[in-house]
């Protein structure tokens, strides 16, 4: 591929399995390896510009096939409006050195329309939420399972539900939280319904089993409320099988053991403008005309930061 050596380099990444070459700006420097996802691969790098670290993806195969181009142009519209993308999963967060956690890959989130279809494949297994496995509708609470799940992680320095594939991710996760009531099973089409119960009746695992003592740092005295019981009570609020009964999102910003670090000036920001037309999903295009809108928006990226530069000078 020809590039411009003048305003970009080279850089070979190794990666976990295979390396990959980057063609980047001259103002980023340091690359290295942070992920390989099912679409790319992500790399941190030094913006000397900024002077911060940032992530960059590159998409492997972008262009393969109609749906993987349409693919590329809508993550890439999303990301540039975009603060916090979906898919939640250790692999797509990262901390910076003053501990400002970001998170990475927009993958298949998006705003949640009511009585839109959704599909079954959002969220990477070991944080898909129930409702998911199941083929229920969901909407945000599956990012608080997630969220729960990470969490879970974070304190027992392993992944709390390893599923081996969609079926065993259920059988997973009612080894530990307990077969859930008739309530919830009911609301399952016949055929899922059927799997859940022949799978017999587990009673939960005391939380104090699943996140002993022994994995929490002890209690502050400036801060009592962050101690292993008060995360346990967030965490069994988290992890409800029943999206219904799970903690909404503004109550968990809420909860003791976390609204110590809630700020209002954080949470209460407009929403990004919305550029991605979502009537795009449904376009049939040739790949050449989805280069051409991923062109057009890429120079109009390009034009929106070099004016924002100008402005700060």
């Amino acid at each position: 591929m020809s590039y411009n050596s003048s305003l970009f380099h080279q850089i070979k990444v190794d990666g976990r399995s295979a390396g990959a070459l980057f063609t980047v700006p001259k103002q980023y420097t340091n690359l290295s390896y942070l992920s390989t996802g099912a679409q790319g691969i992500v790399v941190k790098a030094y913006d000397t510009k900024a002077q911060e670290q940032v992530a960059i993806k590159k998409i492997i195969h972008p262009f393969f096939t109609t749906m993987t181009a349409r693919r590329t142009y809508r993550e890439f519209v999303l990301l540039s409006t975009m603060k916090h993308p979906n898919d939640l999963k250790p692999s797509n967060i990262v901390i910076n050195d003053k501990c400002i956690l970001k998170i990475l890959d927009f993958g298949l989130a998006r705003k949640i329309e009511t009585g839109e279809r959704m599909t079954i494949y959002v969220v990477t297994r070991y944080y898909r939420a129930p409702e998911v496995i199941l083929g229920l509708p969901y909407d945000e609470k599956v990012d608080v399972w997630a969220i729960g799940c990470i969490l879970a992680e974070m304190i027992n320095r392993k992944i709390l539900f390893p599923g081996t594939d969609r079926l065993d991710q259920w059988n997973k996760i009612v080894e530990i939280l307990g077969t859930p009531n008739q309530e919830f099973i009911n609301k399952l089409e016949q055929h899922t319904r059927n799997f859940v119960q022949s799978k017999g009746h587990n009673d939960p695992l005391p939380l104090e089993e699943i996140f002993p003592d022994e994995c929490f740092v002890g209690s502050y005295s400036k801060a009592p409320q962050l101690c292993a019981s008060v995360a346990r009570d967030l965490l069994s609020k988290m992890l409800q099988i029943d999206p219904e009964k799970r903690i909404s999102i503004d109550e968990a910003v809420s909860h003791p053991y976390v609204n110590l670090w809630f700020r209002d000036e954080e949470w209460n920001v407009p929403l990004p403008e919305n550029r991605y037309d979502s009537n795009n999903d449904l376009r049939e295009l040739p790949i050449d005309s989805w280069k051409e809108l991923l062109f057009k928006e890429v120079k109009r990226c390009e034009e929106e930061h070099s004016s924002e530069n100008t402005n700060e000078t």
